[in-house]
């Protein structure tokens, strides 16, 4: 009978207690705010890191454009190259994690052919080079594969396969190659 009471005012006691309680309340409240916290640190950087792969992409297609990387019959990997020297807060892992798919059309309706890459099943090896000769039509996109780090977030942000943790971060630009001579120029004039 005794333990029975002791027990009653052991959780009485317990109840009514205050000391702790607040290291009771940040202890649930911590684990949720972590993750909102990482998670938009994150998300912030998935935008930062898409913002700076257009540009990339659209600096390295410059040359392009203008005849530069076909008088010097540049290759693939060097126009990789280009786009993760443009990259600068990304630029040490960029030659692991990009991928880049350069198409030639006859005319700007014919990129709409092209169609979109579903990054569940995207192939790095299957992708062109064709940079084409004066006045082509020329579809640049790249792909960046972009490692989540932030737990939970695999749900909503990881698209490249479940399992994966990675992001596919793309950037796109077209455009009509410069009607440059048949010595595409390899620099601009000062």
């Amino acid at each position: 009978m005794r333990s029975s009471k002791h027990r009653q005012g052991f959780l009485r006691r317990f109840c009514k207690a205050s000391q702790g309680a607040v290291a009771v309340e940040f202890a649930v409240v911590l684990l949720p705010f972590l993750v909102l916290m990482f998670g938009t640190i994150e998300l912030g950087m998935v935008f930062m890191a898409s913002s700076t792969l257009q540009s990339a992409t659209d600096s390295a297609a410059r040359q392009l454009r203008t005849g530069e990387f076909q008088a010097t019959n540049t290759s693939k990997a060097q126009f990789k190259t280009l786009v993760c020297d443009n990259m600068a807060w990304l630029k040490t892992p960029c030659s692991s994690y990009l991928t880049v798919d350069v198409q030639t059309f006859a005319n700007l309706a014919g990129t709409s052919g092209a169609g979109a890459i579903d990054p569940s099943n995207f192939k790095p090896n299957t992708t062109c080079w064709s940079p084409g000769q004066a006045g082509d039509v020329v579809l640049v996109r790249t792909y960046y594969e972009w490692h989540v780090f932030t737990p939970l977030l695999d749900q909503s942000l990881v698209n490249m396969g479940s399992g994966s943790g990675k992001r596919l971060i793309t950037a796109a630009t077209s455009f009509r190659n410069e009607p440059w001579s048949s010595n595409p120029p390899t620099g601009a004039a000062c």
